[in-house]
């Protein structure tokens, strides 16, 4: 499995904007058969700051993932809200190991 937090920080003016973008590629992400899961979380003390959590099934499902069409599309659509370069930070699972309990 591949586990990646995105953390991103979004100027204050898009914030909805972005939100809306963020729930589209959502929707799209979780349909995808590598996907295991696709959570999109805000920062309690700063509401413009997120992190997407996402655990794919393989190093294939996460390149489909980055081609799909709500990806680019979100991609695309966000890039000006960002009020700084998002990064991803990758994970190795230790407990759940099996696919199943996720």
């Amino acid at each position: 499995m591949i586990v990646t937090g995105i953390h991103i920080k979004v100027k204050p003016e898009n914030l909805q904007e972005f939100i809306e973008a963020m729930v589209e590629n959502h929707k799209g992400s979780v349909m995808e058969p590598g996907n295991i899961r696709f959570d999109v979380l805000q920062q309690a003390d700063d509401p413009c700051r997120f992190m997407i959590y996402e655990v794919f099934e393989s190093e294939q499902a996460v390149r489909v993932h980055k081609e799909t069409s709500h990806y680019l599309r979100w991609r695309e659509r966000v890039k000006d809200y960002m009020a700084e370069d998002r990064y991803g930070v990758r994970y190795s699972v230790i407990e759940p190991r099996k696919k199943s309990m996720w």
